[in-house]
């Protein structure tokens, strides 16, 4: 059966920003929030990220997309990217796979609009155009200098200012993805082939990162467009103060320090207990108790760790757990090694500014008054979620066999 396919070219080289397609906006690598807005629209069978780097090639396995290798000769600066889709449908094809229609996605534009995706596939394979791109609406007066350096009007009379509901709509291509009928594609070698069509994006999503600059403007953004509830996790990891409690300490006179915690998040960790769901305390301070706490909640600590990037990783993999698949919930700057590591870096609503940025999803608790608890809820939640989903599948299969 011919199929519709997502190709995602993701070069290992940038000179703007080194790694640029593994940098992440909202705690989530940019080539990875790609295939996931590709493996939000139903009718995209596969999605496929065409690399020569081998760190972008794991993350793209570790989101369930396949690898196509991508040849040193069309990596470099100057190759273009219908040269890497082109490579990637004869790889395709060699493969076996007949692609009627071909989306190709830009890791560097952050906020794919998967409904808008949707429309431009179905667009296509309906017949109504062969390509199809996505573009913002604009009523901007545009001008360009003339050699002579004077400013020159290009959409509009200079002499004329008409307002804005009176003017046309016009529509600037944001870069972010192109649906094309794969024939079409082949015989011109080019995005833009047969009959085009746009569909139309909100220009909050119409972002692309080419600097540094464009990068922490998509971080500071990404909390405004996304508000992830369910948190689909194999296994949970804290901090300690700043978490489980509000990250201050009472002193007595012999130096004992006591801190207050939440029976609420107490209760969060034991619905993950009971649940099955793996569970650590990483601490940097060395305190009994941090260790009178774990085992009051019946948890395994680490305390008194210097490298808790270092420590996530052993702990991982002695327990079977991939690192995408864990939930970090940290609140200050010695937690930013973890919360790049993992799958769903978390801050405390009172976190750190540097670990908000890091984020993933940011509790509407603060530490030590139910943050624990919000992101026990919103595990479960997921693990309901999918049990669920599960169920109505099987049910409908047996429903189709009988």
């Amino acid at each position: 059966m011919s199929e519709v396919v997502a190709v995602i070219p993701a070069r290992g080289g940038s000179k703007g920003i080194p790694g640029k397609n593994l940098a992440r906006v909202g705690g989530v690598p940019l080539v990875a929030r790609a295939i996931a807005a590709a493996r939000r629209v139903p009718r995209i069978d596969r999605v496929v990220v065409s690399t020569d780097d081998a760190d972008i090639a794991a993350v793209a396995v570790e989101h369930r997309a396949e690898v196509i290798e991508r040849p040193a000769r069309i990596s470099g600066d100057e190759a273009s990217s219908e040269s890497a889709l082109l490579h990637a449908l004869d790889v395709l094809e060699e493969r076996g796979v007949d692609v009627e229609a071909l989306a190709f996605l830009q890791a560097t534009s952050p906020f794919i609009d998967s409904d808008a995706l949707r429309e431009a596939v179905d667009v296509v394979l309906s017949g109504r155009h062969d390509s199809v791109f996505a573009a913002a609406e604009t009523h901007g007066f545009l001008w360009r200098r003339s050699p002579e350096g004077e400013a020159v009007a290009v959409n509009h009379e200079a002499a004329t200012r008409p307002r804005r509901q009176d003017r046309e709509a016009e529509f600037l291509e944001t870069g972010a993805f192109y649906v094309m009928r794969s024939a079409a594609f082949r015989r011109t070698r080019h995005r833009f082939c047969g009959s085009v069509g746009l569909v139309v994006v909100p220009g909050a999503r119409a972002m692309e990162i080419d600097d540094a600059w464009e990068l922490e403007a998509a971080r500071a953004l990404a909390p405004l467009l996304e508000h992830p509830t369910a948190i689909d996790v194999d296994a949970v990891v804290t901090d300690f103060d700043g978490v489980h409690t509000d990250d201050t300490a009472s002193v007595d006179q012999d130096g004992t320090e006591s801190v207050r915690v939440s029976r609420t998040d107490g209760m969060g960790v034991a619905l993950l207990r009971r649940a099955g769901i793996p569970m650590l305390i990483l601490s940097t301070e060395q305190n009994p108790v941090v260790a009178a706490r774990a085992g009051k909640l019946a948890v395994e600590v680490r305390q008194g760790v210097d490298d808790k990037a270092c420590a996530l990783q052993e702990w991982a993999a002695a327990s079977g757990v991939p690192l995408g698949r864990i939930a970090y919930l940290g609140n200050d700057v010695n937690d930013l090694g973890c919360l790049a590591l993992v799958g769903w870096p978390v801050a405390v609503a009172d976190a750190h500014p540097l670990v908000r940025a890091s984020a993933r999803a940011v509790t509407t608790a603060r530490g030590g008054h139910g943050a624990v608890r919000e992101l026990a809820e919103r595990v479960l939640e997921a693990r309901a979620t999918s049990a669920a989903a599960t169920a109505v599948a099987a049910q409908q299969k047996e429903t189709t066999t009988s």
